[in-house]
């Protein structure tokens, strides 16, 4: 089954080609999505319901087959610092990577590095790198688990439910 594509995701990667790239950004940003155009976008993004009020720092990097949710902030956790004296260099969101509605990944200092397959709770303030196939909530955010293997890998097969 072929995977569908919205406009919000077409949108998106449109911002890649030139002459196409200004206009796409202006209509992601009167839908209510900040996606500045040197953000790094990796293939098969789902921006899940429409994405309203994501944003995006324009130094973050996302890997492939990252689902991010409405609401979704990504950027400088030292905003009150002027921009030349911060020590932010970027946000990387790695491959398989789930954001929950609302979460935000704030980094103050060089890099930040969300890991292939974690998931970040909705609502959870993500201040600290994480590793690989971790659960994230709270505020701030701590680990409260791992991942199953299985969804990290395979996020296109789900196994139905015992109903013993």
């Amino acid at each position: 089954m072929a995977k569908r594509i919205d406009l919000y995701t077409s949108l998106t990667y449109a911002r890649r080609y030139p002459g196409m790239s200004r206009l796409a950004y202006l209509i992601l940003k009167f839908l209510g999505l900040e996606i500045p155009l040197p953000v790094k976008i990796g293939s098969d993004l789902e921006i899940a319901h429409g994405g309203f009020g994501i944003v995006l720092h324009p130094n973050t990097v996302i890997g492939d087959r990252v689902k991010i949710y409405p609401g979704v902030t990504i950027g400088r956790a030292d905003i009150h610092v002027p921009i030349e004296q911060s020590n932010f260099e970027r946000v990387v969101i790695e491959d398989e990577v789930i954001l929950g509605a609302v979460s935000k990944v704030l980094c103050k200092n060089g890099e930040l590095r969300v890991r292939k397959g974690t998931i970040v709770g909705a609502n959870a303030v993500l201040l600290c790198s994480t590793g690989e196939n971790e659960v994230w909530a709270g505020v701030p955010a701590r680990c409260i688990g791992m991942r199953e293997p299985s969804f990290a890998t395979n996020l296109d097969h789900v196994e139905p439910a015992d109903n013993q």
